[in-house]
């Protein structure tokens, strides 16, 4: 967590309104690219769900977990046995499960095992067999006047469906957390990923358009990361201290994206720790080796998952004016037109782009357009691409 949230002020007061429904009509997704902070606001919003009187139970989504229709079951009844686990059921006959032989009634929990036990006994498909589940755990939850549920899950964009081996594990969720919603039950879906989630969630089921606010997380603007650079110094009474052209040299390296604000605040205080007897250093000195290692800690990874010709095609990319916002495959063919002596055609570039979506350097919106998944990324292929020029020039660019 970063000593301060910065911004985010919109954001956090647009869940706050999801709280006060009456009856679940929208359902939050939380998007945005990696380093934007999504996290960390998903994490702020527990604190005031709770104190609303709303449970809050929910984990990272991997996608293991979205295999089969069961499975997600499974992590569901799992995360719901947090909070069930200590509601005390009163019998079997209260579960639905009939009377045993010798009328003896158990007073049981509704922990993990008891709600297993009542999805394994209710006909029907894996979807009814849930539905069941819910239903009982809000019958015996409302008991406590408690206004709802929030089942808040991170990583989502990992929920898939696999019509090739017959589950539908995206849909089963969708399908069954808007039925037990119209049934007047407030069991909320938080879901937290990257922008390919809410594409993901339509093509699923087109209802998910009308089930679900979407609030996309961006970079900060320069008030707010001066803010999120600034306050925790001052707050905290901090013996290091930032003039304001230290200041604005971290907001425009990092482009006010909260990841990279935090990294190259870290790094500044290390070097001004391990020079104590130095009145004053100026950033200007050491910020470029600070980038270096940015490359090599946030980008090498992800770099490296392309082959040879798709670094070919992202280096075009990271030269169009759009790098940063979004981009076409006309724009992409056109500049490595002027760019290459073996230039992408059409075809060629949106086969390649689907591959980079499958590896997460780049994602497609609905508008048909692309954009970079990974937050300045073209700025560190440029980077790249002057390094190289400085060597040799064997893949033929800017001949």
């Amino acid at each position: 967590m970063p000593p301060y949230l910065a911004g985010r002020r919109t954001e956090t007061h647009e869940f706050l309104r999801l709280l006060k429904q009456d009856v679940i009509l929208e359902n939050l997704v939380l998007t945005g690219l990696r380093g934007v902070g999504k996290t960390v606001l998903h994490d702020t919003f527990k604190q005031p769900a709770l104190e609303a009187g709303w449970h809050w139970v929910g984990t990272d989504l991997s996608e293991s977990s979205s295999i089969t229709e069961e499975r997600l079951a499974v992590r569901l009844m799992t995360d719901l046995a947090v909070v069930a686990s200590q509601i005390v059921v009163h019998s079997d006959e209260s579960l639905g499960m009939g009377l045993r032989p010798e009328k003896i009634l158990r007073e049981r929990k509704l922990d993990f095992d008891t709600m297993n036990e009542v999805f394994e006994r209710t006909p029907g498909l894996v979807a009814d067999k849930l539905k069941a589940v819910l239903e009982l755990v809000w019958q015996y939850m409302q008991r406590d006047r408690h206004p709802g549920l929030i089942v808040a899950y991170d990583e989502a964009q990992n929920l898939s469906d696999h019509a090739g081996k017959g589950e539908y594990p995206l849909s089963l969720m969708l399908d069954v957390f808007q039925s037990i919603q119209r049934k007047g039950i407030p069991f909320m879906l938080v879901l937290v990923g990257l922008p390919t989630l809410f594409p993901k969630l339509v093509e699923a089921r087109t209802f998910a358009e009308r089930m679900f606010r979407v609030v996309f997380l961006d970079r900060l603007n320069k008030e707010d990361s001066r803010d999120a650079i600034v306050t925790p110094i001052q707050s905290n009474q901090c013996p290091v201290k930032l003039n304001e052209t230290a200041v604005s040299t971290i907001i425009k390296a990092s482009a006010g994206y909260p990841y990279f604000i935090q990294f190259i605040c870290r790094e500044v205080f290390d070097i001004i720790f391990l020079h104590v007897d130095a009145k004053s250093i100026p950033l200007s000195s050491v910020i470029g080796s600070i980038i270096d290692k940015l490359d090599t800690d946030f980008f090498a990874g992800r770099w490296a998952r392309a082959t040879d010709r798709q670094r070919e095609l992202l280096t075009v990319i990271a030269n169009l004016k759009s790098r940063e916002n979004e981009f076409t495959v006309q724009q992409i063919v056109e500049k490595s037109n002027e760019l290459l002596h073996k230039p992408f055609g059409p075809s060629q570039v949106s086969q390649m782009l689907v591959a980079l979506a499958g590896a997460g350097l780049v994602y497609k919106n609905r508008h048909g357009k692309y954009s970079f998944a990974v937050p300045l990324l073209g700025r560190f292929i440029l980077r790249q691409q002057k390094r190289r020029s400085a060597g040799s020039r064997q893949l033929g660019l800017f001949e």
